[in-house]
């Protein structure tokens, strides 16, 4: 990581759970939620992802999201959102999300996973 700030989406450090599955995988992981944006979230957990894996996330108020792992440094993870969602609601309490009247955040394309890469793109080692 460089010093310069290269993120054109504000993002909130928080400390939430989360419920991950990873693609093909029946198990369901706890995680710690770090950070909290729109287009994503830094997770932390005893939980093996590798780049590009698919994954489904849910989030306290905001339930189940798709992405995948953009990036994994030790523990921790970054998850690039399919769809952006409204990451204020995450930081309020439980009784107070109404899915009804919270506002609907437009699509940003900065943000998008990138595709799962095609067998004949990868590297043999």
């Amino acid at each position: 990581m460089s010093a310069v700030e290269t993120r054109t989406v504000s993002r909130d450090s928080l400390f939430l759970l989360a419920s991950i599955r990873v693609e093909q995988d029946d198990e369901v992981h706890k995680v710690r939620v770090r950070n909290l944006s729109d287009g994503g979230m830094m997770g932390e957990g005893n939980i093996r992802v590798k780049r590009g894996n698919r994954l489904q996330i849910e989030l306290r108020n905001i339930g189940k999201v798709e992405g995948s792992v953009a990036w994994v440094q030790d523990n921790r993870f970054g998850i690039a959102f399919d769809e952006e969602i409204d990451s204020q609601s995450a930081r309020k309490p439980a009784s107070e999300a109404d899915p009804l009247t919270k506002p609907k955040s437009e699509n940003s394309w900065a943000h998008r996973a990138p595709p799962t890469p095609t067998p004949q793109s990868l590297r043999k080692v």
